[in-house]
């Protein structure tokens, strides 16, 4: 079934220089392979488009039940000059939520 990234995980965002970080984490443990599965580093690259102009990285920390992206180029510049209004990628974090991913059905007992 689909449902939004939302409804199973959080996230937390910032900058370093012109790189956004987001790192996402599970709600319920169980659902980590899923997020681990769906949320790769090409479809964060595509579900953000035109706004990442570098490469994504994907790094997986499975004893936290998360996983850290890094947005190479995503912040016009970065926080000193950048003309964006998210100059330091608060709400990156947030965007990415909306993103739709597959969950396996529950089983029926």
């Amino acid at each position: 079934m689909k449902i939004r990234l939302g409804e199973i995980a959080h996230t937390r965002s910032g900058d370093k220089g012109d790189t956004c970080n987001i790192g996402v984490i599970v709600f319920d443990e169980r659902h980590y392979p899923a997020l681990v599965r769906e949320v790769t580093a090409e479809r964060v690259k595509g579900h953000f488009g035109e706004m990442v102009k570098g490469e994504v990285e994907r790094f997986e920390l499975p004893n936290l039940g998360a996983l850290n992206f890094l947005l190479h180029q995503a912040l016009g510049g970065g926080g000193t000059v950048s003309l964006r209004t998210d100059a330091q990628g608060k709400t990156f974090g947030a965007g990415l939520l909306s993103l739709e991913i597959e969950l396996p059905e529950p089983a029926h007992e």
